[in-house]
């Protein structure tokens, strides 16, 4: 892992493969570090030929927490948006995406296939569509436009990703356990889930860094982010839109409506999987993403 300076943070990445090869960059989801990019998912694609980079956004991993700014207020947020008004938030998904195209800029890469998962998608629609010059490709996992007319997340599955839990360093069998119940709704039905690689997962991150308010902070980023469909009518890079059938945090709709959205698009609906990307996914996923590099 290295950490190298953007504008007034630190950015922590990592990379896989020949760094003379083009360069995939790897976005993760709120609240997730980049080790949710596996080593065995990066390890794949590097092995196709490319040089495949993830990195912690701000406010996760180890790169730069924004702890001195207030943690948002979700009731206020919400009041402000229903009333027509755009909340004071630390920072925006545009900042996010703005942070890609910094560190891209201290790597000396000029163009880059992007992969974003979730709120990654979302940071990765961004720059697809502001910074075109800078895009390649765009893949877009599990995300959304933004369409407030789409369907929303199951009330259960957002009831506990909002609930606050025990803090690793105090209960970890606590943190644990409530982590696993998350992670076992929001996954598919149709491959089977590996307590063993989530626990280890979350342990991992723990120990890397436990920020609650850093992913209060992303919350907000993505509450005030609104309607995406007009930029992303602009976007010319190819693009492919991958979404599972069983995803209950953004559901089905959400990504076609991404595809439908993003002219040429391709659409891949995953049947059974959910909000993650089970291992024995892992081929598909690569295969799809190499054959939208190539176009």
């Amino acid at each position: 892992m290295t950490l190298t300076k953007v504008r007034d943070m630190e950015l922590a990445w990592d990379e896989f493969g020949d760094a003379a090869n083009e360069n995939i960059l790897l976005i993760s989801g709120l609240g997730a570090q980049m080790i949710r990019w596996t080593r065995p998912f990066c390890e794949g694609l590097a092995a196709r030929g490319y040089r495949v980079i993830r990195f912690d956004n701000r406010d996760a991993g180890r790169s730069t927490h924004f702890c001195s700014a207030a943690t948002p207020d979700f009731g206020a947020l919400a009041s402000a948006l229903m009333a027509g008004r755009q909340p004071d938030v630390p920072y925006t998904l545009h900042d996010m995406a703005a942070d890609a195209i910094g560190l891209l800029d201290a790597l000396g890469i000029a163009r880059v296939h992007v992969v974003g998962r979730s709120m990654g998608g979302m940071i990765a629609q961004i720059l697809a569509s502001e910074h075109a010059d800078r895009v390649c490709s765009l893949t877009s996992i599990m995300s959304s436009t933004g369409n407030p007319s789409l369907p929303q997340a199951a009330p259960d599955v957002m009831a506990m990703m909002m609930r606050p839990a025990p803090d690793p360093m105090v209960d970890s069998e606590g943190f644990l356990a409530a982590r696993l119940v998350f992670a076992r709704r929001i996954a598919g039905s149709s491959y089977p889930f590996d307590e063993e690689a989530h626990r280890a997962l979350l342990l991992e991150e723990a120990r890397r860094c436990y920020d609650p308010g850093g992913t209060a902070r992303q919350i907000a980023a993505m509450a005030v982010a609104g309607d995406r469909r007009a930029r992303l009518a602009t976007i010319t890079a190819p693009t492919l839109v991958i979404h599972g059938s069983d995803d209950p945090l953004i559901p089905p709709a959400c990504g076609l409506d991404t595809a439908l959205s993003i002219p040429g698009a391709i659409h891949l609906a995953i049947e059974g999987m959910g909000h993650d990307l089970p291992r024995e996914l892992d081929q598909t996923v690569i295969e799809a993403i190499c054959d939208v590099t190539k176009r």
